[in-house]
């Protein structure tokens, strides 16, 4: 019998327990979910009887060394920075790993620590990262076997929310990790273009968003991620003259948030110390020069205009005031920092009610060379979820995740060390399963000259 030890319930967890407890008879397995929320472990396992829950906190190494003593694999799904603590338990105990997060620098170096005591601290394979380098490298391997080059690599992912449950001016809702959402891009995204590197930094970022097609669905906005450099070496792209990866929202989303962002409600840096005497009004107005109220520009939505250059019947404006922050309510938290005030109005605003579904999007655009023609492949993926629980977010981080581990615990994934799944043995398998399992791209190559006729000309 093997043992699994799944550390953390939350919202990407449930296909991941769902998937691993439904083949833990097959394969005779016993699944143990830990969550320092007992009640909702309780509510991801349904009492299945190969299957068990504890709680335990889980940044306590006394508490938490004799559950990953038990295991013979264990699955974190902690937040990204506390993914660490594990793997080096894991690597003292001899125990394989695997998570849905980025590699961190400090996992990074345990790799040859890990590859010699012939372990696998398998990471990167949910959605994005995950099914994004998975479909990825099958698409430029097979351009490649044809004989192609490469000359420019786009790749885009949104989660969001599905057009028949679009019901706010946002159209957006939360499938994962609020915390993520409102401080999402801080930093400078790095890219590469046409040979010449590009910056973008945080407080630019909204604002310089580009628009992207995706056949069947329209056009979305598009901000650059942090990360897309690092991916020249990944995929094999080292000499490639255009590299960048991006987030899809709902047109009109960048230029509402850029305002937050450049009003400084994303902040996250500093407590204020009187936030629950303030209504968001207040909290708004804070931010602004007190020169706009003093020559009397009038009303808060008024003075944002101003400042921001935008006609007062602007969409952007509707969006600030139908999420409260115009209003006299009250902030329920008291020394928070803005990130915090915005993060709790939005989980009100954008909660997913019980039957809404959410959904995924995902684009590959490579531009290569074959037979002396330039040609663009798109390679797509759009896939809903069911409901507010079995969320395509939560099928699409935890079923890639749950089917690695179960490849490695079958012995088809024998590569050891601190790895991606950026090689044929590791993401083959698991593709096929997902497209057995509904999670299928569809793809199309043509000529890059004829290209934009496939492409609606509005935006």
């Amino acid at each position: 019998m093997k043992k699994i030890l799944i550390i953390g319930a939350g919202r990407s967890a449930t296909s991941l327990i769902q998937y691993l407890l439904k083949h833990a008879a097959a394969h005779n397995w016993e699944i143990t979910v830990a969550d320092a929320d007992i009640a909702l472990a309780e509510e991801k396992v349904k009492g299945h009887d190969k299957g068990t829950v504890v709680t335990f906190n889980a940044l306590d190494a006394e508490e938490r060394l004799p559950h990953l003593e038990a295991a013979d694999f264990v699955v974190s799904m902690l937040p990204a920075h506390l993914h660490i603590h594990v793997a080096k338990d894991c690597l003292r105990l001899g125990k394989d790993l695997a998570t849905a997060s980025y590699v961190s620098p400090e996992l990074k170096e345990l790799h040859e620590e890990v590859k010699g005591k012939g372990l696998i601290f398998l990471n990167e394979i949910g959605l994005d990262p995950g099914i994004d380098h998975m479909s990825a490298m099958q698409m430029i391997n097979s351009i490649r076997a044809k004989g192609g080059k490469i000359s420019a690599f786009y790749s885009y992912a949104g989660g969001l929310v599905a057009p028949e449950s679009d019901t706010n001016p946002w159209h957006y809702k939360f499938s994962w990790n609020p915390r993520n959402v409102v401080l999402a891009g801080q930093g400078v995204s790095q890219y590469l273009y046409e040979h010449r590197y590009r910056h973008t930094p945080y407080h630019r970022l909204f604002s310089k968003s580009d628009l992207v097609y995706i056949p069947t669905m329209g056009w979305y906005d598009a901000y650059p991620n942090r990360t897309s450099l690092k991916y020249k070496d990944s995929y094999g792209l080292d000499d490639i003259p255009t590299i960048m990866r991006g987030t899809l929202r709902y047109k009109g989303f960048c230029k509402a948030w850029d305002i937050l962002v450049r009003l400084g409600l994303t902040d996250d840096t500093y407590k204020m110390e009187y936030s629950d005497d303030l209504t968001y009004r207040q909290w708004v107005r804070s931010y602004l020069s007190p020169t706009l109220e003093r020559v009397g520009y009038g009303t808060l939505r008024t003075q944002i205009a101003t400042l921001f250059d935008l006609n007062m019947a602007d969409e952007a404006l509707d969006k600030l005031e139908w999420l409260g922050l115009f209003s006299d309510e009250k902030i329920p938290l008291d020394e928070a920092t803005s990130a915090q005030i915005l993060q709790e109005l939005l989980e009100r605003k954008w909660k997913l009610e019980p039957e809404d579904k959410d959904m995924i999007l995902m684009q590959h655009e490579v531009e290569y060379e074959l037979d002396h023609q330039k040609k663009r492949h798109l390679s797509t993926l759009i896939f809903y979820g069911e409901n507010s629980s079995n969320t395509a977010m939560s099928k699409l981080v935890g079923l890639p995740l749950a089917i690695g581990v179960k490849n490695i615990l079958l012995g088809n994934i024998t590569s050891k060390g601190v790895l991606i799944p950026i090689t044929p043995e590791i993401y083959e398998p698991v593709m096929k399963e997902l497209e057995e399992l509904g999670v299928g791209f569809t793809s199309m190559d043509v000529d890059l000259e004829s290209f934009n006729e496939y492409f609606p000309n509005e935006m």
